[in-house]
């Protein structure tokens, strides 16, 4: 039996920012209990739900040197859904009202966890055959391996994999202050390792230690090995290419089901999609309070509000999509710019737009239940998770062609009567405008296509079953090299 270690900043249910969360809760479980033992590695946050908190069990504490400061170590375990969850305990590193901080603040918490996620693992004497790193905040992990605990002939032959989710969060600070904080040797800081551009990183580090690279679609993996989207990383990450592997994300379908979802006003499957969407289109508008019309084209967007999400591609054309026959519903929160651009909306549009500032997980489902699209004009979009979840609720993807947009939706093409969305390809917001526009004159004026298109995205499987034997076939690989 394989032995498999996740590390990882978070994880539902424990604590979500984003979709990393969504990754390192569901992947570990989909993995048969026959062939791996798979267990986590997370913060112990101060500010992860009691409820969690409580059912907690201390292992055990000790003491590590992290470079010249000596920092306490403690464990504590939970089992969760058949996976053995440990949780690092240090309460100045993990105190405050959220899992990040500052940038500057972060580095030295992120140290502090890559160092400790290797020492806890003599002392509860679980050595795995690979651990399987996530995103930069674990990005030392593969470096210290390599180094602090290369003589330890404990740590000797364990594999490392390095997904990155979104290369933009690097873990970048000043050299001299990573040397100090990480304590890792002088050799490590060149330009073919941690150093970068004049600063130290430490998503570099794991990438240039790590055995293999995943990250999670086959297009970001081409993109990211090209300048517009390598966020200077491109050089190393085209020299890496054959370590480099894309996997798309999946979502947990016992969660994400419209047939039993409790949100879902009127709950439903493939086969009585068409009649019931309607009945969840009207308990939407009056939850969101725009007027109820079971048949008019209606678009939702759920997202944070940054700008990788292409909400200045929706700013230049808002007037003209709301010029008539449509309802635009938003959920979401971010920057403040885009916070104001879609009340502005509302406020113009009372009648055709509504703006959810916030995020509402049940608001979240109804939306997917009750719009008839989700548009996702993404700059860039390493998987994106709506797709998938618009997908399984009989939503129509409206994608750019970036990243896991493309991967996942299938463009319409009304002669073969093929595909489960719609889509464009330039960074342009007139292509958007044109996209939803055909999108709508397909809702309008081809019903039975439109219910095709529902109708296939349904049956798509984005399940974490099948990503989960594309990592176990990359995790079989390793070992047998």
């Amino acid at each position: 039996m394989k032995k498999i270690l996740y590390v990882a900043s978070e994880c539902v249910p424990f604590i979500k920012t984003g979709g990393l969360a969504d990754v390192v809760g569901t992947l570990p479980k989909t993995f048969s209990k026959e062939e791996a033992d798979v267990r986590v590695v997370l913060p112990n946050y101060q500010c992860i739900k009691s409820e969690w908190k409580d059912k907690m069990q201390d292992v055990t504490f000790f003491s590590m040197d992290l470079s010249w400061r000596h920092q306490y170590v403690g464990i504590k375990e939970l089992e969760y859904e058949g996976i053995t969850f440990y949780f690092i305990d240090n309460e100045y590193y993990f105190a405050g009202p959220a899992p990040y901080s500052t940038m500057e603040g972060d580095i030295e918490k992120f140290c502090y966890f890559s160092k400790a996620a290797l020492s806890i693992l003599q002392v509860l004497n679980f050595k795995p055959d690979i651990i399987h790193c996530h995103d930069w905040q674990s990005g030392l992990v593969p470096v210290y391996l390599k180094t602090a605990f290369a003589a330890n002939p404990f740590y000797q032959n364990i594999k490392t994999v390095f997904t990155i989710h979104n290369l933009q969060f690097q873990g970048m600070t000043a050299i001299n202050r990573l040397k100090d904080l990480s304590g890792l040797p002088e050799e490590v800081f060149t330009s073919d390792k941690l150093e970068c551009y004049g600063g130290g990183n430490m998503l570099k580090g794991g990438l240039t230690y790590a055995d293999e690279i995943t990250t999670v679609s086959d297009t970001y993996a081409e993109e990211i090995q090209m300048p517009y989207y390598g966020e200077k990383l491109d050089g190393l990450l085209r020299a890496k290419n054959n370590h480099l592997t894309g996997i798309v994300n999946g979502i947990d379908y016992n969660i994400y089901n419209p047939a039993e979802d409790p949100a879902v006003g009127a709950p439903y499957s493939v086969s009585d999609v068409v009649e019931k969407k309607a009945a969840n289109k009207v308990l939407l508008q009056e939850r969101v309070g725009l007027p109820k019309k079971e048949d008019i084209f209606t678009i939702g967007v759920i997202s944070r509000l940054t700008d990788q999400k292409g909400f200045d591609l929706i700013d230049y054309v808002m007037d003209d999509l709301c010029q008539n026959d449509i309802q635009f519903v938003l959920l979401g929160s971010g920057d403040a710019k885009y916070e104001n651009m879609f009340r502005y909306y509302a406020h113009k549009y009372p009648a055709i737009v509504s703006a959810n500032i916030c995020y509402d997980d049940t608001l979240s489902k109804m939306i997917y239940a009750g719009c008839d699209a989700i548009l996702m004009p993404s700059r860039f979009e390493p998987c994106g998770l709506c797709q998938l979840m618009a997908l399984r609720y009989g939503t129509v993807p409206i994608v750019r062609e970036t990243g896991g947009l493309k991967d996942t939706v299938e463009p319409y093409n009304e002669y073969e009567e093929s595909g489960t969305g719609f889509s464009f390809m330039n960074y342009n917001a007139h292509d958007m405008l044109h996209a939803v526009e055909y999108a709508k004159a397909t809702y309008y004026e081809h019903k039975d296509e439109w219910n095709g298109i529902v109708k296939r995205g349904m049956e798509e499987d984005f399940s974490w079953t099948r990503s989960a034997g594309i990592y176990m076939e990359l995790y079989d690989k390793m070992l047998d090299a």
